[in-house]
């Protein structure tokens, strides 16, 4: 019973793979700066678990809830040294204020390896564009600001650049970790 079960359970894991794949999400690479000004592309976090965020720093609640529980689920897979590495990414869907150094100012208030990347309007598009993050500027109001209005997920990227898993606003950091470690334990 035990050994069909196991066997169930693998098959039900390579479906879910095959139909993962199928999405096309995360597919492609990137081409995009972090706050030092270093190009980073979607291949320089192959081999390694990634964590994926997008949004802006002028977010006045839902980013700075969302890299909250991201930096607080980063830190409860930490204190496990038997799992592999795996790094946080913010990636800015409002690149127009979102430079390198405003992203630096900002994501130091989070975890201290959480990255930051930026590019132009069209790097950033392209890759919000493959994992298809919904992304619109508002209407500027009379001071000239505005806001983005995008989807709001943290997406799981295994070490071979494949899109694992997806995680809403309802998920806790608690349950983030529990579904990263159980990817993990089963890649």
């Amino acid at each position: 019973w035990l050994y069909l079960r196991h066997q169930k359970e693998q098959q039900q894991r390579a479906r879910r793979l095959r139909q993962l794949r199928e999405l096309s999400l995360g597919q492609g690479d990137f081409e995009l700066c972090d706050t030092s000004g270093t190009p980073r592309r979607k291949a320089d976090f192959l081999g390694q678990w990634v964590l994926l965020y997008f949004g802006f720093t002028h977010c006045p609640d839902v980013c700075p809830e969302e890299l909250e529980k991201l930096s607080r689920a980063v830190e409860l897979l930490e204190r496990d040294p038997a799992l592999p590495p795996l790094q946080p990414l913010f990636v800015t869907v409002d690149p127009e204020r979102d430079d390198a150094a405003a992203l630096a100012r900002y994501l130091r208030d989070f975890h201290p390896r959480l990255l930051g990347l930026t590019g132009t309007t069209e790097q950033v598009r392209e890759a919000a564009a493959k994992f298809r993050v919904y992304v619109s500027t508002g209407p500027r109001d009379a001071d000239g600001d505005y806001v983005v209005d995008h989807s709001v997920l943290t997406f799981l990227v295994d070490p071979d650049g494949i899109f694992r898993d997806c995680y809403g606003r309802s998920r806790t950091a608690e349950e983030l970790a529990r579904s990263v470690r159980a990817h993990m334990d089963t890649y």
